[in-house]
């Protein structure tokens, strides 16, 4: 039996998100690799196999959906969820189109 923890890489620029996403999914048995800034995410692309990404979707350095776009190019495999503090339903169906797996919104 394998007991590796399955691997989700979290890319969000807000650290309170980070901290709080990354203690849920370990709190359910994942392994979170997570990253402030889009593009140290993608260099770790080029090193390992991400089966799963949980992106935000408004980063000041790099938009999700920009995200999006580069890792359908390098990892057409990887599934992605969105997540995000905003309600925007234009963004929403824009991901889902381009292939996310899904989007989920916590509008404060």
């Amino acid at each position: 039996m394998n007991d590796v923890a399955p691997v989700i890489c979290l890319v969000d620029d807000d650290a309170s998100i980070r901290k709080s996403v990354t203690r849920l999914l370990e709190s359910s048995g994942f392994k979170v690799d997570a990253f402030s800034e889009p593009e140290a995410f993608l260099g770790h692309l080029t090193a390992h196999s991400v089966p799963l990404a949980v992106l935000d979707i408004w980063m000041d350095k790099m938009t999700g959906m920009v995200l999006l776009a580069h890792l359908c190019a390098r990892s057409p495999k990887t599934r992605v969820i969105f997540i995000t503090g905003r309600e925007d339903h234009a963004a929403k169906t824009t991901v889902m189109q381009a292939g996310a797996f899904a989007f989920f919104c916590q509008a404060v």
